[in-house]
C-alpha cells in the first residue's frame, strides 16, 4: 500500500485537506490554524505544504495527511486511505495485489446500500401513515429525519429485491451487503429505516424499527463485508464535529436515543448499536475525546455496564463519567420528549463514573452490617484498582474508608490481602492444571502397558503391578481391543518398551514437580532444602 500512500499524497496536497476542518492563513512557509480539538487560545496548529506534514502544538500531534484525518475523523488507517483515495481520485484496488476482487465486492455493496437508503427515503415520502408515525408519533422533525436519512421499507417482501435487480444488482450483491434474508427475500418489511453510516459518510447497514407493538422491536444489519457491530458507532458520523468542539461524548443506549439528542441540542450522541461497549469503541471515542460520558441506567444491567467500562477504561487513560438524572423518565428519549432542556441539563450534570458507582454498590448492601460493610468492600476495591491516577485512587480510597468507618491504611492492607488471595488462587488453580494433566498422561501410559501386560501376552517389566479387580480388568480389555488388538507379538514388544519409557519420564517429572512445591514450603530448613536440591539433581540427571 505504500505506492498508494504516495500516489494519494502527489495528488491531494495536505493543506487542501486540512483547510476542509480549518481555516488556515499563511505565515511565511507554513500555513497557521486554530487546533481542531479546541484546545488552543490561540493558533497553534502548524503545516508545512513542502514537507507534507503538520503539527498541532496544543493537542502535542502530528504527522502526515493520513493520521491527521485517522486523529481528526476518528477512524483507522484503511478508513483514511479510502476516504482520501476517492478524493484524489486514486483506484487502491490496483495497489492491492490478492484484495483487487475484495475491494471491487466491498464497493457494490456500498454503491447497492447507497441506492437502497435513497429508496427508503423515497417510500418514506409516499406513506402518509408512516409520515405520521416518524413526524407524529416519534416527533422526530424533517431536518433530523433528513439529517439521519431516515426511511421506510415496504411490506412487500421482495420489493427491494425487484428495485435493485432493476438496478443491475445480482441477487450475491444483495446478500454481500446484508440486504436479503435466508429465503432470498428482503431483510427489512414494514418498517422505519435508519441507516448505519460510519464516519466517512458512508451507508454500511441498516437499523429497523416496527411500527406497532409486534417482535422483535428492532432488527439490525447482520455482520458483513461492510459492518461490524464490534467496531460501529451509530451517530459518530454526525456527532464527531460537536464532539470535537465541545470536548466530550456522550454514549446512549439506543439508536433512538441517539436521534431524539441531537434534535434536542446535545450532538455529543452516540450509541454503539444493539451491543456492549467493546475495547474498540472506547478506542475510537477515545481519539477525538478523553471525556466520555455513559447515559446508564441505574439497574442491575447498567450497574454491570458500568462496571465493565470502567474497567476498559482504566488502561486507555479515560475519564468515563455517568448521566443518571433522569428524573423519572426510564431513558433519555422520554426525558426529552418532557422538555430539550431537561436533557441538555442532565448531561451537564454528570458525575465521575466511579463515585456513581460507589454509591450504587452502597444502596445495593446493608452498611449497618458486618457482612453488608464486607460485601460493600469487597466491590469497591475491586473497581478502584482501575483507576489509574493515583490521587484519584487515594481519593476514592479515602471515600470507601469513610463509609465503613476505618482507616484507609485499613483499605489498602485489605487490598493487599485480596491481591495476594487472587494470586494464590491463581497459582493453584495452575498447579492443579499442571497436575491434571501430569496425572492424565500417566495413567494413559500406564492403562496401555497394564493392557498389554494382561491381554497382549507380552512381559512387561518387574516392577509394574498387575491389578485383580474384576472391573479393573474389563476396562484394560477395552483398552487392549481398541489400541492393540491385531498386532503381533514383536509390535507389542516394541510398544511396551516405548512405553514403559515414557512413563518413567512422566514419573521423574512428577517427583521433580512435587519436590519443587516443597522447596516453596514456608517451614523448610536449610538441612531440608539441602536434600531436596540434592535429590531433584539427581532426578534430572536420570
Amino acid at each position: 500500500m505504500q505506492d498508494a500512500k504516495e500516489e494519494i499524497k502527489a495528488r491531494l496536497p495536505i493543506e487542501d485537506v486540512i483547510s476542509q476542518y480549518i481555516e488556515l492563513k499563511r505565515a511565511g512557509r507554513t500555513l497557521k490554524g486554530r487546533s481542531p480539538w479546541g484546545v488552543d487560545k490561540t493558533p497553534s496548529f502548524m503545516v508545512s505544504p513542502e514537507k507534507g506534514i503538520w503539527h498541532d502544538f496544543s493537542a502535542n500531534k502530528g504527522g502526515d495527511v493520513f493520521t491527521f484525518v485517522m486523529e481528526v475523523e476518528g477512524i483507522g488507517f484503511r478508513e483514511a486511505l479510502e476516504k482520501l483515495a476517492a478524493q484524489a481520485g486514486v483506484d487502491i484496488s490496483k495497489y492491492s495485489g490478492g484484495d483487487a476482487q475484495l475491494t471491487k465486492k466491498k464497493a457494490r455493496a456500498r454503491e447497492a446500500l447507497e441506492l437502497t437508503t435513497k429508496y427508503y427515503q423515497f417510500c418514506l415520502s409516499k406513506s402518509k401513515r408512516v409520515l405520521d408515525y416518524v413526524f407524529y408519533k416519534r416527533n422526530i422533525n424533517r431536518a433530523t429525519a433528513k439529517e439521519f436519512r431516515i426511511g421506510y421499507s415496504p411490506k412487500d417482501g421482495k420489493a427491494l429485491k425487484t428495485f435493485l435487480g432493476s438496478r443491475g444488482f445480482s441477487e450475491k450483491e444483495m446478500e454481500d451487503a446484508g440486504l436479503l434474508n435466508r429465503f432470498k427475500g428482503d431483510m427489512f418489511r414494514g418498517r422505519m429505516m435508519v441507516p448505519f453510516i460510519d464516519t466517512t459518510g458512508t451507508v454500511i447497514g441498516f437499523t429497523a424499527r416496527v411500527l406497532d407493538k409486534s417482535e422483535p422491536k428492532y432488527l439490525n444489519t447482520q455482520e458483513t463485508l461492510l459492518f461490524n457491530k464490534g467496531r460501529f458507532i451509530f451517530g459518530l458520523h454526525q456527532a464527531k464535529e460537536a464532539i470535537r468542539t465541545n470536548g466530550f461524548v456522550v454514549i446512549v443506549e439506543g439508536n433512538m436515543d441517539v436521534i431524539s439528542s441531537h434534535q434536542a441540542g446535545v450532538k455529543e450522541a452516540v450509541a454503539t448499536s444493539g451491543t456492549a461497549m467493546t475495547e474498540n469503541h472506547l478506542k475510537i471515542l477515545s481519539r477525538l475525546t478523553n471525556d466520555i460520558r455513559l447515559a446508564y441506567d441505574g439497574d442491575d444491567a447498567g450497574v454491570k455496564a458500568a462496571e465493565r467500562a470502567i474497567m476498559m477504561a482504566g488502561d486507555l487513560g479515560i475519564n468515563l463519567k455517568v448521566i443518571s438524572d433522569y428524573q423519572g423518565a426510564k431513558d433519555p428519549d422520554e426525558l426529552i420528549q418532557r422538555g430539550s432542556e431537561l436533557w441538555r441539563e442532565a448531561v451537564n450534570n454528570c458525575r465521575p463514573a466511579v463515585e456513581w458507582l460507589l454509591d450504587k454498590y452502597e444502596e445495593k448492601v446493608d452498611m449497618g452490617s458486618v457482612f453488608g460493610k464486607k460485601e460493600y468492600s469487597d466491590i469497591a476495591l475491586k473497581v478502584i484498582k482501575y483507576v489509574n491516577d493515583d490521587i484519584e485512587r487515594a481519593q476514592y480510597e479515602e471515600m470507601v474508608a469513610r463509609r465503613l468507618g476505618v482507616t484507609r491504611e485499613d483499605l489498602k492492607n485489605k487490598s493487599k490481602n485480596i491481591e495476594e488471595k487472587l494470586e494464590k488462587k491463581a497459582k493453584r488453580r495452575l498447579k492443579e492444571a499442571k497436575t491434571k494433566v501430569i496425572g492424565d498422561r500417566l495413567g494413559k501410559l500406564e492403562n496401555n502397558l497394564l493392557a498389554i501386560a494382561v491381554y497382549g501376552g507380552v512381559e512387561v517389566p518387574a516392577e509394574v503391578e498387575i491389578p485383580t479387580d474384576e472391573t479393573r480388568l474389563e476396562e484394560l480389555e477395552m483398552v487392549f481391543d481398541h489400541n492393540y488388538k491385531g498386532l503381533g507379538t514383536s509390535e507389542l514388544k516394541a510398544e511396551v518398551k516405548e512405553l514403559y519409557r515414557g512413563l518413567k519420564i512422566e514419573m521423574t517429572k512428577a517427583e521433580i514437580e512435587k519436590l519443587t512445591e516443597r522447596l516453596e514450603a514456608e517451614d523448610l530448613d536449610k538441612e531440608e532444602e539441602k536434600e531436596i536440591l540434592r535429590k531433584i539433581t539427581e532426578l534430572q540427571r536420570g
